[in-house]
């Protein structure tokens, strides 16, 4: 099992910025694939962002593509989410995740994939 823990989410403005953090504890964290979702009341969990294990490849949701920026440090079993030029329609819980399998090799996009969530962030972006 591995231990996830998100910070930096708030109250921002449309056009600001934020950047939430997740630290990880437990399992090896530079062998698993990192996900940002999100959700929103009334609605699905839905994917963000993902990057894999290596840090080499990295996905998004096409409504944050050229917005947000998924990152991760190995050496401190951290991963990021920088957040910019937020609208209203970005309010949501975010939340990180862990992939099921280590080593895999690609990002995947369903909920149901990752088996280890942290307790999520507030986002609120005022119009």
């Amino acid at each position: 099992q591995v231990r996830l823990v998100e910070s930096g989410g708030g109250l921002v403005q449309a056009g600001g910025s934020l950047r939430l953090s997740c630290a990880a504890s437990g399992r090896p964290f530079s062998t698993y694939t990192m996900g940002w979702f999100r959700q929103a009341p009334g609605k699905e969990r839905e994917f963000v962002a993902g990057i894999m294990w290596s840090g080499g490849s990295r996905n998004y949701a096409d409504s944050v593509k050229g917005r947000f920026t998924i990152s991760r440090d190995n050496a401190k079993n951290t991963v990021y989410l920088q957040m910019n030029s937020l609208k209203p329609e970005d309010t949501a819980v975010y939340y990180c995740a862990a992939d099921r399998s280590p080593f895999g090799m690609v990002i995947r996009g369903t909920p149901n994939d990752y088996n280890n969530w942290g307790q999520g962030t507030q986002v609120t972006v005022s119009s």
